[in-house]
Order: structure tokens, then C-alpha cells, then sequence
């Protein structure tokens, strides 16, 4: 569960930890949680949940995800 792991951190920074969630989610098959207000990150999500005003908003499933490497922000 990572509350917003790019918050502070300048892009090259970010990415290095967005790939390392990224491998841990691909070598061990265990489920990431990311929480961010950065909707550039989402091409990379299996899944989105969008919250608003405490609840859920919208679900939906990304069929084609992308690495980590091609998401620009």
C-alpha cells in the first residue's frame, strides 16, 4: 500500500520507485496499492478506483496496462 509514493519526489525519482513497485507486482504476483491524485500514473494500473467524497465513484478494469516506462507526467 503506497499513499502517494511520487508526491515529492522529481520525475526520475518517481519513476525509479514506480518501477520498483512494478517488479515487486510482477516477481512475486502481489497486489499494489497506489494511492495518487496523479492521473497520469493510471495507463500503468490492472485497476482504477476513483473516490469522491469518501466513497467510490467509478471502477474499471485496464485490460492493457503499460510499464512504468511509458508513462510521462
Amino acid at each position: 500500500l503506497a499513499d502517494e509514493p511520487t508526491g515529492a519526489l522529481d520525475s526520475a525519482s518517481a519513476r525509479e520507485v514506480l518501477a520498483i513497485l512494478e517488479q515487486i507486482n510482477r516477481k512475486y504476483h502481489t497486489t499494489v496499492i497506489i494511492i495518487t491524485h496523479n492521473s497520469a500514473l493510471a495507463p500503468m494500473a490492472d485497476r482504477l478506483i476513483k473516490i469522491k467524497n469518501g466513497k467510490v465513484a467509478k471502477m474499471e478494469k485496464n485490460t492493457s496496462p503499460v510499464s512504468v516506462d511509458l508513462i510521462e507526467w
